[in-house]
């Protein structure tokens, strides 16, 4: 399938064209599609144009990473006065029909969201050659002229994360879960272990990470029970963890949920929960950001003006794909935490440290 579980961080440009023409085909019943008009406000550029979209399994009010692509999908209308529709899937079985469903509508572009969407994304890019793609959290080793893969190095803002937990930390014991063992994943469990052992070699400290050991680690199965991933935090807060980061979409609301209820920290992923989930932000120490809403929005602008080009994209640190949040109301984070953090991120930038 010419298909790459990773995060390279360099431009994937080598064009294939094989593949049929667009042929066409019915779409599921069970997928739930959507079709939005521009708003009347919208600069009118691209009036005639279409942006489409399909989510994976946990659907756009996520909290995470769905709903922070849906802004890039609903900026692109605002701000370009493209024309929208979105298929929300609930189950990994709707992908295929999904994508086709907006094929069949006529989209001139196609964002679909998340890793699992890979293979039906290649798949369906290569049948239509006419439609734009996108899709965010995956990289192709060869993509075809019309699929650009978006993709983030979060494992760069988590090593703060990381060396932020470890810092506050009184416990000396952290943990971290996630929906499921794929690189989309863990590369944000990898950064924040990495950032919590740069603290203990810098500090002479030993705080322990819960949940993740650099191969294997707790995982949900899934992105969308929030139960599991509630008791997965209650059991590390139970062996002393005071500081959670769940990598999980909804589910890991649960490890939110948890940290909330037993007076503890949790780092929310994603986007800033303070944000999208403000309930509960008193207990948020900051948040790792993706900035999918930016990498799609320019992704649809590429193709609607004609731009659009199959080259990877890689959100970093550097270029502000990437970020953390500001601290939650109450981190009380000081001067010299807030200095150090900074530093770290300097160091990251410039290579000095490598994360990853």
């Amino acid at each position: 399938m010419g298909i790459i579980a990773t995060l390279a961080l360099t431009a994937c440009g080598d064009r294939e064209d094989d593949g049929d023409d667009n042929e066409g085909g019915t779409a599921s019943d069970s997928p739930s599609v959507t079709e939005e008009s521009s708003p009347t406000e919208a600069a009118e550029q691209y009036p005639d144009f279409k942006a489409c979209m399909v989510s994976d399994s946990g659907g756009f009010d996520d909290k995470s990473f769905n709903q922070t692509s849906h802004d890039g999908l609903e900026s692109a209308a605002e701000t370009y006065g493209v024309q929208t529709a979105e298929a929300e899937s609930t189950d990994p079985s709707q992908f295929e029909d999904n994508i086709q469903s907006l094929v069949d509508e006529g989209c001139n572009q196609i964002t679909t969201v998340g890793f699992l969407l890979g293979d039906a994304t290649l798949a369906a890019a290569k049948k239509s050659k006419n439609v734009d793609f996108a899709i965010v959290d995956f990289a192709y080793e060869k993509a075809p002229a019309n699929l650009k893969g978006l993709t983030f190095n979060t494992a760069e803002p988590s090593f703060l994360a990381g060396y932020l937990a470890a810092a506050k930390s009184e416990s000396g014991v952290v943990g971290t879960f996630g929906g499921l063992n794929i690189p989309t994943v863990t590369i944000f469990m990898t950064g924040f272990l990495q950032g919590v052992e740069h603290y203990n070699e810098e500090n002479g400290a030993d705080v322990q990470v819960l949940g993740w050991d650099g191969t294997d680690g707790s995982f949900t199965e899934s992105f969308e029970d929030k139960t599991v991933g509630q008791s997965l935090a209650e059991e590390f807060i139970n062996q002393g963890a005071d500081v959670i980061f769940p990598v999980a979409g909804p589910a890991g609301l649960g490890g939110l949920q948890a940290a909330q209820d037993a007076g503890v920290w949790g780092i929310w992923v994603d986007t800033d929960g303070c944000v999208s989930a403000a309930e509960y932000c008193d207990s948020l120490l900051t948040s790792v950001v993706k900035g999918m809403d930016v990498a799609v929005d320019q992704a649809i602008l590429d193709s609607a003006s004609g731009g659009f080009s199959n080259e990877l994209y890689s959100g970093t640190l550097e270029n502000g794909g990437v970020s953390l949040a500001p601290y939650g109301p109450q981190a009380d984070i000081d001067e010299e935490l807030s200095a150090k953090i900074e530093e770290l991120k300097a160091a990251i930038i410039s290579g000095e440290i490598s994360v990853g």
